[in-house]
Parts: structure tokens; C-alpha cells; sequence
């Protein structure tokens, strides 16, 4: 278990240092072209995704999101007992991507967001976002586990452009984020929506496939990415 909640620690840091950094870099390079800044943002983000589901998949799942946890849980994948220490290394390790971000590119360590994203299309663009994720995790996992790295990674690349909020689909992303008043934030009053929809997206989905395909269940364990019972049991 410490060496999974380790896993899940240092992958979601570095997936918030990307997200964090890399629409810093952008901003600061775009000449103020919100389109070519969101642009680095979403092709570092897709990117730094699936090389993060690749390396850390093995060990822990590569959830690094409470709402994947969460709906794993919930199939049987990994034992409620072990939610507490995937949610408290996943919320710990996007703290510190951001400030990793942050240190890197001078900014102040923490910073309240003042990125306003209210409203009800936000709200409902980021319960869409999250929905079509859990989608593509669970669809993936039952017929093609192996493609779910990149899977993970072309939707959330695409999602950043077909939803109105730019598909954070993560309550430790979120809440991360609210943290920083950077291009990548959301201000921290905006940000209880956003979770809310998010794991009412992550249910639905996980309700849907549960439906879909009623052998998920036996495949829960392969979330995100196939870890042997030989290796969860010996962790």
C-alpha cells in the first residue's frame, strides 16, 4: 500500500506540474492568443498523461483521480479500505505538482485563483468531461486494457476543446488548481461545482457500463492500467 500511495503521489504531482507549468509557459509565450496557450496547455497535459499511466500503472492503477478511485472502489477494483490513502496521496501529490509548477516558473508558492469559471455550462460541461472519461477507462479496460494510457490521453487532449470548461474531469486536479492564479486556475469558489459534477459524471458512467458490460466487475482490478494481484498483495 505505501509503495501504490507513493505511486499515486508523485504521478499526480507530475501531471499537475504539467497542467500548472505548461499553461504558465504557454501564456507567457502566446503573445496573449488564448487559443495557442490552451493549445500547449492541452498537448502537454494529453501527452504527460499517458506517459504517466505507463510508468506508474503497474504499481498502483495510475488513477490519480478521486473519482476514478472512487468508481474502482465501487466495482470491486481495489478495497474500500485502501480509498482514504489513494485519495490523501492524490490530493497531497497535486498540491505539490503546483507548487513544483510554481518554484519553477517564479510564482508565489500558493496563490487563490482568481480565474472566474461559473455557471451552469461550466458545471455541466465538467459532469459531460468526467462522464466521457470514466467511458473511456471502463469501455477500454474490459475489451482493450493496453490501449488505456493513450485512450486516457486522446480524450482528455480533445476534451480540453469540445467542453466549455477545458475538462479538469478531477477533484484533486480542481482542487489543486484553486491554488493557483495562473492560466491553468479556477477560483477556489467555483471549484465545489466542479467536483460535484464531477463525481456525479464518474457514477453515471461507471452505473452505464456496469449495465453495458456486466462482466466489469472481473475486470475492475485493471484500472487504469492492469496491476497483478500478486503485486497488490505483496505491496
Amino acid at each position: 500500500m505505501v509503495r501504490r500511495a507513493v505511486a499515486e503521489t508523485i504521478g499526480t504531482a507530475f501531471l499537475l506540474a504539467a497542467v500548472v507549468g505548461s499553461g504558465i509557459m504557454g501564456d507567457r509565450l502566446s503573445g496573449g492568443n488564448v487559443a495557442i496557450a490552451l493549445l500547449a496547455n492541452t498537448i502537454a497535459t494529453g501527452a504527460a498523461l499517458v506517459a504517466l499511466i505507463l510508468t506508474f500503472g503497474p504499481i498502483s492503477g495510475a488513477h490519480f483521480n478521486p473519482a476514478v478511485t472512487l468508481s474502482d472502489a465501487w466495482q470491486g477494483g481495489i478495497a474500500w479500505r485502501e480509498v482514504p490513502s489513494y485519495l490523501a496521496a492524490q490530493i497531497a501529490g497535486a498540491f505539490a505538482g503546483v507548487a513544483v509548477a510554481h518554484l519553477m516558473f517564479n510564482e508565489p508558492l500558493f496563490s487563490a485563483s482568481q480565474h472566474v469559471r461559473s455557471g451552469t455550462a461550466q458545471v455541466f460541461s465538467e459532469f459531460v468531461a468526467t462522464f466521457g472519461l470514466l467511458s473511456v477507462i471502463w469501455g477500454c479496460v474490459r475489451f482493450r486494457s493496453s490501449a488505456v494510457p493513450f485512450a486516457v490521453g486522446a480524450y482528455i487532449t480533445a476534451a480540453y476543446w469540445f467542453t466549455a470548461s477545458t475538462s479538469f474531469a478531477n477533484p484533486a486536479v480542481t482542487l489543486a488548481r484553486a491554488a493557483s492564479d495562473t492560466f491553468a486556475g479556477i477560483r477556489p469558489a467555483d471549484a465545489p461545482g466542479f467536483i460535484v459534477a464531477q463525481l456525479a459524471g464518474a457514477a453515471a458512467a461507471t452505473a452505464l457500463f456496469r449495465w453495458l458490460v456486466p462482466t466489469l466487475p472481473k475486470d475492475a482490478d485493471k484500472v487504469v492500467v492492469p496491476h497483478t494481484k500478486a503485486e497488490r498483495t505483496h505491496a
